[in-house]
């Protein structure tokens, strides 16, 4: 009979799962063995059973999954300051400094690229956001006004300018306050367009663009959130539009002087010498003007003088004289004086395409597709720059310094002052699309959380407002009234929706998300174009080509979609949280067919058509031999076997068990039985995959 086998307490080596890493371990002296002799001298082997205690789980224990929204550490890899010596300092310091100076630049022709990506806009689609405004029969339809407010502002890129047309319409009665409230609310949703479009560009890294998507779309989220909200509030009680006027009516506001421009004095030097538009066009094709429609948004002079000259003229009647003093009439004629306005042009602009006869649509698809390559460019290596000075202690002290709270008792006072830093900021840059888009790749690198990022959001959504009052405070007397009144009523808005999105954490909707949608366009990073073609393009214009069709035509077709919306979110709720109360078909959704509740399929077919593009055939060729492979398996006589990609099969990959896992007493053989293999030794036998799972 066979000794009993000698057990070892090995713990599991995880070096040894994988073939091709090799683990040093020392030999260790067998335990249990006590060699004795007895009276004739020979020696005699004692052995000693350990306990029966197994080193091998039975139950494997669920492993802790890291969070994925958990801050990376920026870890220092070079060398440590105390390891360098006098040289290495210096030169460490110059190419500190230099660092600091490219990274300034760097930001200052991304916030360049914004504001010419703006102009591009414009130049692109302003007419057209023109004519959006003109048609005032639409404009009594709040829903249809909040997605004019929508895609006017996506088309302009400016918030600032579709606010501007909405104060001149009011200011000239075309329209009334109350029906330019949702044209401000649907203003609010079309400026976050900015920096979600920045957060594609991070796409490259996953883990980056999972966070920076999410950075940037709780903003998003808080403006539809918001409106989804107030809208049918406002509409039904007018509380913006009540509360507004009796601010107005309160303080006798009187006009003071323009607001201070303090980042467009720094970009608007090198802007200007690239284009200059007159913005008055927009606001005249807004207000029915017919003249203005052929008119370009191109500036051309820049300077120009206005001479007033008393002129004789001629009247039909002397009813038509200025004053019976300055009349006159011979046999033919009747004549008076009048003051004539000349306009007189002095000065060219001097931007590239003063002297260019390209139509405004050429010009604008040229700078949008310069500045968004300059944009992409700056961002790049703006991340690149911040990745490689934020490591070690600089790091942890700026992440400390943005994402800590204060002590227990005033834990709740860091969110409002993230706010209030927000605001201030947006004041200093007056734009929230430059500080939210220059606020993303820091969420995206890992510096600034989202739990952070929302409040510093927030804050610049109130910071943008207040720079809209104190422009409206430098507006004329007949435009004073109208334009402080929608200001106010575009800080009220934003102030009603941080109370309702923020106060309570419970509340704070727009984080979790934001975070969902991160990790789906992490995953399939196509739908985060789909996400924006969707949300701010073909849903606005399929509200308003519906808005166009009359009020009965919106509601038969919208309320239907809305209660399916709700019945879907309801049932996720229940799915999650209890669905011991649904029937058993309704406890998930398997019931329908998969690509209605799942993206994998469609995933699949944008691979598909990604594949064939890559191919080396024409395009109809490739679309026909990829179907034609997809029906008859493509054998190797078929002419479309070419276009085909064969996936190779990968090999599989040996896993080496350890020997914890490998019982020494079952798999030994008997002494009678064939010798193992040699593969197998050092206590570990290759298994293939399927068998290791």
């Amino acid at each position: 009979m066979a000794p009993w086998p000698e057990l070892e307490n090995a713990q599991p080596n995880p070096n040894k799962y994988l073939e091709g890493v090799t683990s040093q371990q020392p030999t260790t002296t067998e335990k249990g063995k006590e060699t004795n002799k007895n009276d004739t001298g020979s020696p005699v082997t004692k052995i000693e059973l350990l306990p029966s205690n197994s080193t091998v789980a039975l139950i494997e224990e669920p492993t802790q999954v890291a969070d994925p929204w958990d801050l990376p550490e920026l870890r220092d890899t070079g060398i440590k300051w105390s390891e360098r010596d006098t040289k290495g300092k210096i030169l460490c310091v110059f190419q500190g400094i230099g660092k600091f100076i490219l990274l300034l630049g760097f930001l200052y022709f991304f916030v360049c690229s914004l504001d010419v990506l703006s102009s591009a806009f414009q130049l692109a689609g302003g007419k057209v956001a023109g004519q959006f405004f003109s048609n005032n029969s639409i404009m009594s339809n709040p829903v249809a006004g909040m997605v004019i407010g929508v895609l006017v502002t996506v088309l302009v890129q400016s918030s600032s300018t579709s606010s501007s047309i909405v104060v001149s319409m009011v200011a000239s009665s075309l329209l009334s306050v109350r029906a330019a409230i949702p044209i401000i609310m649907g203003a609010n949703i079309g400026t976050s367009i900015t920096n979600t479009i920045v957060a594609l560009m991070q796409a490259g890294d996953r883990n980056e663009f999972r966070r920076a998507f999410a950075g940037a779309t709780v903003h998003d989220f808080f403006n539809w959130l918001s409106v989804l909200v107030l809208l049918p509030l406002e509409a039904a009680t007018h509380y913006l539009e009540t509360l507004t006027d009796l601010v107005v009516e309160t303080f006798h506001f009187k006009n003071g002087e323009d607001a201070p421009a303090l980042l467009k004095v720094i970009t608007d030097p090198f802007t200007k010498l690239i284009i200059q538009l007159d913005k008055k066009v927009i606001s005249q094709i807004a207000m029915n003007d017919e003249a203005a429609i052929n008119k370009s948004l191109i500036k051309i002079w820049c300077k120009t003088l206005t001479n007033v000259t008393q002129m004789n003229v001629t009247v039909p009647s002397p009813e038509n004289c200025t004053s019976p003093s300055l009349c006159w009439s011979n046999d033919l004629y009747t004549w008076t004086i009048k003051n004539v306005t000349s306009k007189e042009n002095i000065a060219k602009c001097q931007h590239i395409f003063v002297n260019s006869n390209l139509p405004d649509i050429v010009v604008g698809t040229i700078l949008l597709l310069v500045s968004l390559l300059v944009l992409c460019g700056c961002l790049i290596m703006i991340v690149k720059l911040l990745g490689s000075v934020l490591r070690g202690q600089v790091a942890i002290v700026i992440k400390k310094t943005l994402n800590t709270d204060f002590p227990f008792p005033f834990a709740w006072v860091t969110g409002y002052l993230a706010i209030l830093v927000g605001a201030g900021m947006t004041f200093v840059v007056q734009s929230s699309s430059v500080f939210t888009s220059a606020m993303t790749p820091l969420i995206g690198i890992g510096v600034i959380s989202i739990e952070r990022a929302y409040p510093l959001t927030l804050g610049s959504n109130i910071g943008t407002t207040t720079t809209a009052i104190l422009a409206a405070l430098a507006s004329p007397g007949n435009t004073l009234r109208s334009s402080l009144q929608i200001a106010l009523c575009h800080f009220f808005f934003n102030i009603s929706g941080i109370m309702l999105w923020y106060p309570i954490p419970f509340t704070r909707l727009p984080i979790r998300l934001a975070k969902g949608l991160g990790i789906v366009s992490s995953k399939y990073r196509w739908f985060a174009i789909f996400y924006l073609i969707f949300f701010f393009f073909l849903i606005p214009l399929a509200v308003f080509g519906l808005s166009l069709a009359g009020w009965p035509v919106l509601v038969g077709v919208g309320v239907p979609i809305i209660f399916v919306i709700l019945l879907v979110v309801v049932l996720n709720l229940l799915q999650s949280r209890c669905p011991r109360i649904l029937p058993g078909r309704l406890q998930n959704w398997n019931f329908l067919p998969l690509w209605m509740h799942s993206l994998k399929p469609w995933d699949d077919l944008i691979s598909l058509f990604a594949g064939c593009c890559q191919n080396r055939c024409c395009l109809c060729c490739r679309l026909c031999c990829r179907t034609c492979c997809l029906l008859c398996g493509c054998p190797p006589c078929c002419r479309c076997s070419g276009c085909c990609q064969n996936l190779e099969e990968e090999p599989e990959l040996p896993i080496k068990v350890p020997e914890a896992f490998d019982n020494v007493a079952m798999s030994r053989e008997a002494p009678d039985g064939p010798p193992q293999a040699q593969g197998e030794a050092g206590g570990t036998r290759s298994v293939t995959s399927s068998t290791a799972l």
